[in-house]
């Protein structure tokens, strides 16, 4: 149903928000070792933010290519 190409650029897309959901931990983690309280909210509200983004993101890619590879199964049968 769907050519390779297709498969390649969702899991590229997987392997950038992952990125990006790494990367919000990663701020998230360094945002408690700041001592201005103001910058401190900052980063943890951006950080969160970012991480549910991204989780939301890797979610909905994974579960996309889920259901066209049961598509296509059943398609074949």
């Amino acid at each position: 149903m769907f050519n390779i190409f297709w498969w390649i650029r969702q899991a590229f897309l997987i392997f950038v928000a992952c990125f990006f959901l790494t990367f919000g931990i990663l701020m998230l983690i360094s945002a408690y070792k700041l001592e201005n309280p103001y910058s401190f909210i900052m980063a943890f509200f951006a950080s969160n933010l970012m991480i549910l983004i991204s989780a939301t993101l890797v979610l909905g890619f994974v579960l996309r290519m889920v259901k066209t590879y049961r598509l296509s199964k059943n398609n074949e049968d």
